[in-house]
């Protein structure tokens, strides 16, 4: 039995490397299905370069984030994808959350507050960004700060601490690229969860 299984494994051995040989190169590069599934599934996460066109500037910061913190990262990427705008946008705005907030969805901190400034985004109801129940909304508040993305020609092609001040007009607009790592890392953690 035992010599029966090894000239039947061999006989099968021998059949393959016969029809290999017979169908050529062209065999081989027919049954490449295994090698586009695995290359497909490696795509699906964002890419460096998508992510960080420029590169990280400068030094950068990293902080531990909660379950809220990470909820609220969570929120920014679905409220990009649902406005149609891409990975790029999504790091552009978890930076300037990150900058601004912490990533936490501030409401009116008293005398600490910066004039009337709230949410993620520390957006100004004065400035015509929403009312307060609106910019303390994570999604309204992302898709107000990518609408304004939106309007700057060319943000694609900017560093994310330009075009980041270019929506927000911040009294600090170098630190926004401080947060450009940890935010790729976040849109690469769960752009597709």
């Amino acid at each position: 039995m035992n010599s029966m299984l090894r000239k039947s494994v061999l006989g099968i051995a021998g059949l393959a490397f016969t029809g290999g040989m017979f169908a050529g190169p062209i065999a081989a590069h027919a049954d490449a299905t295994p090698v586009t599934a695995v290359s497909t599934a490696q795509a699906d996460k964002p890419d460096t370069g998508t992510l960080t066109p420029h590169g990280v500037q400068g030094a950068q910061s990293r902080i531990d984030l909660n379950a809220e913190q990470t909820s609220n990262a969570k929120a920014i990427i679905a409220a990009t994808k649902k406005t149609g705008m891409d990975e790029r946008a999504a790091v552009v705005s978890i930076a300037t959350a990150l900058q601004e907030s912490k990533l936490e969805n501030l409401g009116h901190l008293g005398d600490r507050n910066d004039h009337d400034s709230q949410g993620l985004f520390q957006q100004r109801p004065s400035s015509g960004w929403g009312t307060v129940e609106q910019i303390t909304n994570p999604e309204y508040a992302t898709t107000a700060f990518l609408n304004s993305l939106k309007q700057i020609d060319g943000w694609k092609d900017l560093p994310l601490t330009v075009a980041a001040q270019k929506v927000q007009v911040s009294a600090y607009p170098d630190h926004y690229a401080q947060w450009e790592q940890q935010a790729a890392d976040l849109v690469t953690q769960h752009w597709n969860s």
